[in-house]
C-alpha cells in the first residue's frame, strides 16, 4: 500500500467502487422515503433534522472511503474484504433509518456506522505499516476515526435533547479529523478520480428525483391522465435534467490544486447531495398531493420542493467559483433563479402543486440557458 500515482491518466471509478455505491442507493432511498413520510404526516421540522443527521452518516462514510481509495486503492484481497465489511455497515445503517427518523432511536444506525468505520481504521493502519512516507498521516487518521467512533457509541447514552448536542459536537469532530491528519503530510489523492466519484454520487441522489417523476407519470396514467400529476412529472424531469447538466459542466478537477480547496469543495457537497435527495422526497410528497392523497398544506408541499432546488443552485454556484472561477455560472441569473424558485410555491394553493413544480422546472431551464449563453460569449 505505497499509494496510487496522483498523476495517473484516465483514472475513473472501479467496479468495486461502483458496487460500493450501489449499497448507498439503499441508504439514500430510505432516508428520502422517511423524509417524505415525515412531511406528509405534518412533522416537516423534525423530519428535516432527522434526515440531515442520517444523511451525514451516509455521506461522510462514503466520502471517507472515496478519498482513501483515491490514494490507496490496491484492489487486493485485504482491501476488497475490508470494503465488503463497509458495505455490510451501509446496509445495517439503511435498515435502521426508519426507526431513527420515526422514533429517534439511533442505535441501529450507530451500529451500522461503526461497522463502516472500523474497517476504515484498519485500512489506515495497513497504510501506516506499508507506506513509511504516509505513516504519520495514516496513524492520525486511524486514531482520529477510532476515538470519534467510540464517542459515537457513547452518545447513545445521552438523554434527549443532549443527544442532539452530542451529534453536533461529533460532526465537528469528524470534519476536523482530515484537517488534523493532513497538516504535516498531504495524502496524494487523484483530482480527476475524486471528481468522477462525486459525479457518481450525484447520479445516485438524482435517482430519487427520477423515481418520483416515474411515480407521477404512473399515477397520472392510472388516474386518467391527471393534469396535475403530469405537470409534477414533467417539472420533476426538468429539475432533474438541469441539475444534472449544471453539475456536470466539467473542469472541477483543474481547480482541486490544494488540500484546503479540496476539503472545502468536498465538505460543501454535503449540501448538494442532501438537497438533491431532499428534492426527491419533496417531489414524492408533491405526487401524493397531486393525487389528493397527501394531508398537508399545499404551501408546505411547494417549499418541500423549492427549498432543495434553491439550495442546490446557490451551493453549486459557490463551490464552482471556488474551484473554477473562469467556468462559473454568472451570479445574477443563478441568484435570480433561486429567488424565483422560492416564490413558486405561492402558486400551489390556487393553481395546484403541479403548476408550481412545472414553473420551477422552467425557471431552472432558463437559468441554464442564461449560463450557457454567458459561457459562450
Amino acid at each position: 500500500m505505497s499509494g496510487r500515482d496522483p498523476g495517473e491518466e484516465h483514472r475513473a471509478s472501479t467496479p468495486l467502487e461502483l458496487l460500493f455505491d450501489l449499497c448507498f442507493v439503499v441508504g439514500v432511498a430510505q432516508a428520502a422515503a422517511q423524509l417524505a413520510h415525515g412531511i406528509e404526516e405534518g412533522h416537516a421540522g423534525s423530519a428535516v433534522v432527522g434526515f440531515a443527521m442520517v444523511f451525514f452518516a451516509i455521506w461522510w462514510a462514503w466520502m471517507n472511503f472515496t478519498w482513501f481509495a483515491s490514494a490507496y486503492d490496491t484492489d487486493d484481497v485485504p482491501y476488497r474484504v475490508l470494503t465488503l465489511l463497509q458495505m455490510a455497515g451501509v446496509l445495517i445503517l439503511a435498515a435502521g433509518v426508519p426507526v431513527a427518523l420515526n422514533d429517534y432511536d439511533f442505535r441501529v444506525v450507530t451500529i451500522g456506522y461503526a461497522v463502516m468505520r472500523i474497517p476504515m481504521v484498519l485500512q489506515w493502519l495497513r497504510v501506516a505499516r506499508e507506506h513509511p512516507e504516509g505513516r504519520q498521516t495514516a496513524y492520525r487518521y486511524a486514531i482520529g476515526i477510532g476515538v470519534v467512533q467510540v464517542l459515537w457509541l457513547l452518545r447513545l447514552l445521552l438523554p434527549h435533547p443532549l443527544d442532539h448536542v452530542g451529534f453536533a459536537v461529533l460532526v465537528l469532530a469528524e470534519i476536523a479529523v482530515p484537517i488534523w491528519a493532513e497538516r504535516r503530510h498531504t495524502t496524494a489523492w487523484h483530482p480527476e478520480h475524486i471528481v468522477d466519484r462525486f459525479g457518481a454520487f450525484t447520479i445516485i441522489v438524482l435517482g430519487e428525483v427520477i423515481l418520483a417523476a416515474a411515480v407521477a407519470f404512473g399515477g397520472a396514467i392510472s388516474d386518467g391522465l391527471s393534469t396535475q400529476q403530469i405537470m409534477v412529472a414533467v417539472g420533476g424531469l426538468l429539475l432533474m435534467f438541469t441539475i444534472w447538466w449544471t453539475g456536470f459542466l466539467g473542469g472541477d478537477e483543474h481547480g482541486l490544486v490544494t488540500t484546503r480547496i479540496a476539503l472545502i469543495w468536498g465538505y460543501g457537497h454535503y449540501l448538494v447531495f442532501a438537497a438533491i435527495a431532499a428534492l426527491g422526497a419533496g417531489l414524492e410528497v408533491a405526487v401524493q398531493d397531486a393525487a389528493h392523497e397527501a394531508h398537508v398544506a399545499p404551501l408546505t408541499v411547494g417549499y418541500a420542493v423549492a427549498i432543495p432546488v434553491a439550495l442546490v443552485l446557490v451551493t453549486n454556484l459557490v463551490l464552482r467559483r471556488i474551484v473554477w472561477p473562469q467556468g462559473s455560472a454568472a451570479p445574477l441569473p443563478v441568484g435570480a433563479g433561486a429567488v424565483v424558485v422560492l416564490v413558486c410555491p405561492l402558486l400551489a394553493p390556487s393553481a395546484g402543486i403541479g403548476v408550481a413544480v412545472l414553473v420551477m422546472g422552467v425557471v431552472l431551464v432558463a437559468v441554464l440557458v442564461a449560463f450557457l449563453r454567458t459561457r459562450h460569449t
